[in-house]
């Protein structure tokens, strides 16, 4: 690559849904491409997800038996599924009826990916709606949850202007998504009805070799990252499909003695390695990083002091749109707290 990204072009590549505010003919022409996914409680209808375009003429297509109720408002783009189903357990029912059906019948690239996982859809109290499979969440637009961590180590000398090293992971060439990218040290998604600080502890195991006992007593939780991204051919399916995402983040300090280090152990990383913030800064700057995990380097940079208003022309701008507002509900009232800013 030969053109070096600045830290608001990594920021632009992750949160790339346009702000109603800054840009709103950017936003405008965005929602222009979409339907508004609804979801009808006794205190009236809000938004849970972005619906494309092509996703909807898909679902008009595919039979009724299939698919369940659809309403569709051409006026106010909206879309609402599911609205006559009272249960949970109904409800996502139907979802796996549906995504499965577009599986079998190949309709999307996207579900290629198809993980056996289950992900949660919030209503407006933070009550579950319904699960949807992982690789189908992107066709519905609706909010995606997950859990990344950043361990490292206090070393002092004179390769590096930080008294800190941090382990980078570099992912498998055989992902299906951003394959040899580089990664935070612990990264996955919150599957539905599982803690965020369990998940991470079970993320650490499976993906880095972490022992439970190092987790429970050092890693610590600092808040939130949450922006809205707008996939391309990098994410493993057809480009165009909105992702808003919360993450919660996580730091841990590893003995500087290297008793305890992260391996590779489920294939999910090809190898680890340990960096100074300069390197870091360096692959960033080549577009080396997958860019929700630039995201969150670019948080504990500021967290940690790297990069101050003093230093970083865009700082304000960034610790924003790294703790963006995402306008569906969440499995807490406070998840996108401000507090959790930079």
């Amino acid at each position: 690559m030969t053109h070096r990204l600045a830290n608001i072009d990594l920021v632009n590549d992750c949160d790339g849904f346009p702000d109603l505010e800054t840009n709103p003919r950017a936003y405008s022409e965005q929602l222009g491409r979409l339907y508004t996914l609804i979801w009808e409680d006794d205190q009236g209808a809000f938004p849970i997800g972005y619906l494309p375009v092509t996703v909807l003429d898909v679902l008009r297509k595919t039979p009724a038996s299939i698919r369940g109720r659809l309403d569709i408002n051409p006026t106010a783009r909206t879309v609402a599924l599911w609205q006559n189903l009272k249960s949970y357990e109904e409800r996502t029912k139907q979802t796996a009826q549906l995504t499965s059906y577009w599986r079998k019948n190949q309709t999307f690239r996207l579900l290629k990916g198809w993980r056996n996982e289950m992900w949660p859809i919030y209503g407006r109290n933070g009550e579950l709606l319904m699960s949807i499979e992982r690789a189908a969440m992107g066709l519905f637009g609706t909010t995606r949850y997950g859990v990344h961590m950043t361990a490292y180590i206090r070393r002092n000398d004179d390769t590096s202007d930080y008294d800190f090293r941090i382990w980078v992971p570099k992912r498998s060439s055989n992902k299906s998504t951003y394959p040899g990218m580089l990664d935070n040290t612990v990264a996955g998604g919150l599957m539905t009805n599982e803690d965020p600080f369990e998940c991470i502890i079970r993320e650490a195991d499976e993906e880095a070799s972490l022992p439970e006992d190092v987790m429970r007593r050092s890693a610590v939780e600092t808040g939130t990252v949450t922006y809205i991204f707008i996939t391309d051919e990098r994410s493993g399916g057809e480009p165009g499909y909105i992702y808003p995402e919360c993450q919660w983040i996580y730091d841990l300090e590893l003995p500087s003695d290297g008793s305890v280090v992260p391996k590779p152990k489920d294939g999910e990383v090809e190898s680890f390695s340990l960096h100074t913030v300069e390197e870091i800064q360096e692959q960033l700057a080549q577009g080396l990083w997958k860019p929700n995990c630039a995201m969150v380097m670019l948080d504990f940079f500021a967290r940690h002091g790297v990069y101050t208003p003093e230093n970083e022309p865009y700082y304000d701008q960034i610790c924003a749109r790294t703790h963006r507002f995402i306008p569906f509900p969440g499995p807490h009232w406070d998840y996108q707290h401000p507090d959790t800013r930079c």
